[in-house]
């Protein structure tokens, strides 16, 4: 059965990039898991189904701000590049 650690924004701000993306990449196979016992109708707990969407969401909302903050930078250094080499 999927343990389903509830976890705070806090958390997983603190969790590495790759951490993060192991993380998501684990629940969404636990997620998976989850929706084949429900259809079968061996579930405790429906609403974990609901819980572990939002905890995929909030991860997926995580990567994304570091993968924006990531090209921002990027973009901040060829600004500079370009401004230095004129």
């Amino acid at each position: 059965m999927a343990s389903s650690k509830k976890f705070k924004k806090s958390e997983d701000k603190k969790l590495s990039y790759a951490e993060m993306v192991t993380k998501r990449d684990e629940l969404k196979k636990e997620y998976m898991d989850l929706r084949f016992q429900m259809v079968v109708g061996h579930v405790d707990n429906p609403m974990q189904k609901r819980q572990m969407r939002h905890e995929i969401a909030r991860l997926n909302t995580f990567i994304h701000q570091h993968d924006l903050e990531e090209l921002r930078s990027k973009a901040v250094e060829a600004v500079r590049a370009s401004a230095a080499a004129n």
